[in-house]
């Protein structure tokens, strides 16, 4: 049986890739910080799994946590993950996505070098990119905090690869999405105010820029092409994206046509929710190499994913977003 560990498994995609391991017979530890409430994505394998109490800026707790799991594969997918907000803590997101990814490949050199390493890198790294679709070989253009501390992520990864000969890779991962998002992500915070309004629970849903445009994809499909890295005989990079380009608009279209409204009638656009210089355009991922190499192809499309996540929260009602949560 091999033994896998999740650094961030609490979130999104921890907990689709704890489950896609468990799937594939692994046993599975996650780290998870000391004093952290019970998480909700975990409810449904928290008796399958070990947690372990570990602060990734802490090399002696991640030692001791590496030393107890005795992991074959180790997954980094702790980071802060809403961009936006990386511009209120850019010393915290440069601590955690760039010092926390240098402090495990630290203690992971030090400690057993045969682990092989998953880095959760992302589009961000491109920033205002000079060419689109993006591929492996394109130049890093960072331009927000959460953008920059990745991109250095994404490059320890490669020196600590070439340097120590660690097996280690970096997912450059476009949006992705899930019921498993909270509300200030835009797909789920539309997907919400579709299916609250429908439901009579709100009466208006307000948004920023739609004209805005991200390659979005399905986050159940982006944790598998992670697992799909650390099998492979070498390590390398992959850009995982769906290779399309689609509006707010777009978006927020198809998940009012599921529920039978016109979303004309229940839209405001707010100019005060638009990021202006900050909103990040052309980004898009060429991800050629991960279908050749890894075999990997996204299973649910654009329109599937919206009706999916639109679902999701016709089954579970909440309180109406508020209007001035940001994109």
């Amino acid at each position: 049986m091999k033994r896998a560990l999740i650094t961030g498994i609490g979130g999104q995609d921890g907990s689709y890739l704890a489950e896609l391991l468990l799937e594939r017979d692994y046993a599975v530890v996650g780290v998870v910080r000391p004093g952290a409430p019970p998480y909700e994505n975990l409810a449904p394998i928290a008796d399958r799994i070990e947690l372990l109490e570990a602060d990734l800026l802490d090399q002696p707790s991640l030692t001791a946590a590496l030393e107890t799991a005795g992991p074959d594969e180790v997954y980094n997918l702790a980071s802060p993950s809403f961009v936006p907000a990386s511009w209120d803590h850019p010393v915290e997101t440069a601590r955690f996505a760039a010092v926390g990814a240098t402090s495990l490949l630290e203690v992971i050199r030090a400690t057993n070098p045969s682990i092989r390493f998953y880095q959760s890198s992302s589009s961000e790294i491109f920033g205002e990119p000079r060419e689109s679709p993006q591929n492996e070989m394109t130049p890093p253009e960072p331009v927000t905090p959460y953008g920059v501390a990745k991109a250095y992520a994404h490059f320890i990864v490669h020196s600590y690869r070439r340097r120590y000969g660690l097996y280690a890779c970096s997912g450059i991962l476009y949006n992705h999405e899930s019921p498993r998002r909270p509300l200030e992500f835009l797909p789920r915070k539309v997907a919400h105010g579709a299916a609250a309004i429908s439901l009579g629970l709100q009466e208006e849903l307000v948004l920023g820029d739609l004209d805005a445009r991200r390659d979005w994809g399905y986050a159940a499909d982006y944790v598998r092409a992670m697992w799909l890295m650390l099998g492979q005989d070498e390590p390398g990079d992959y850009v995982v994206a769906s290779g399309e380009s689609h509006s707010v608009r777009e978006f927020v279209q198809c998940a009012f046509e599921h529920v039978g409204l016109d979303w004309q009638e229940h839209v405001r656009v707010d100019p005060g929710l638009q990021r202006g210089p900050a909103e990040l355009h052309r980004l898009v991922g060429d991800p050629s190499r991960a279908r050749e190499r890894l075999g990997w192809e996204p299973e649910v499309g654009f329109e599937q994913l919206t009706r999916l996540l639109v679902d999701a929260d016709l089954e579970r009602p909440r309180t109406p977003a508020s209007s001035m949560e940001r994109r």
